[in-house]
């Protein structure tokens, strides 16, 4: 009897039963969804190309009891409205010497703005979160500018939240966490 390269001589031993390659297959489908899934909840995970290496920052903060008040920068400076019992923050970054975005949480109307100042193909996301009245935490998701051709992008978030509750904003990279701000609003 002949035998092919690798088959057994025994026709018993070299055919597999149907159950068996019904099983194989379900086997490897079943891995490559799961191969496909994980690649779509990684590219979810990390909305925005990393910068490498990682950015730094400056934080400002101001008390907005003392405002009209602003922060300079090169685009278009900050300015934060009066608010009683309120706490702002602006956050500056900046790669290889430049000024590639900024983050402000204003509030006055519980506002969380993001900008991208670079054109580069880069860019940072942000989420704020906060415990509502009842101890129920509740974050934004992510918050990023919309990335066109413009000089400067930017996104507003209305967090509508009650005066005086404590707004933690992070700022990522990736899915990298650059900075936190702790804010009132």
């Amino acid at each position: 009897m002949k035998t092919r390269r690798g088959v057994a001589a025994d026709s018993s031993a070299a055919t597999t039963s149907s159950a068996g390659r019904v099983w194989r297959r379900t086997l490897g489908l079943a891995a490559g969804v799961a191969l496909a899934t994980g690649a779509l909840l990684g590219t979810a995970v990390a909305p925005a190309q990393a910068y490498a290496p990682y950015p730094t920052d400056t934080i400002n903060y101001r008390d907005t009891d003392n405002c009209p008040c602003s922060i300079s920068d090169p685009f278009d400076g900050t300015y934060f409205e009066k608010d009683a019992g309120g706490y702002a923050a602006k956050v500056n970054l900046y790669y290889g010497g430049s000024y590639i975005a900024k983050v402000e949480f204003h509030p006055y109307d519980e506002k969380l703005w993001v900008y991208d100042t670079k054109n580069d193909g880069d860019g940072i996301w942000v989420e704020a979160g906060w415990f509502d009245g009842s101890g129920a935490y509740h974050r934004t998701g992510v918050v990023r500018p919309p990335g066109t051709s413009n000089v400067i992008d930017y996104k507003i978030v209305d967090l509508d939240i009650a005066e005086g509750t404590h707004v933690t904003v992070d700022v990522y990279d990736g899915d990298f966490l650059l900075t936190t701000a702790e804010v009132i609003a």
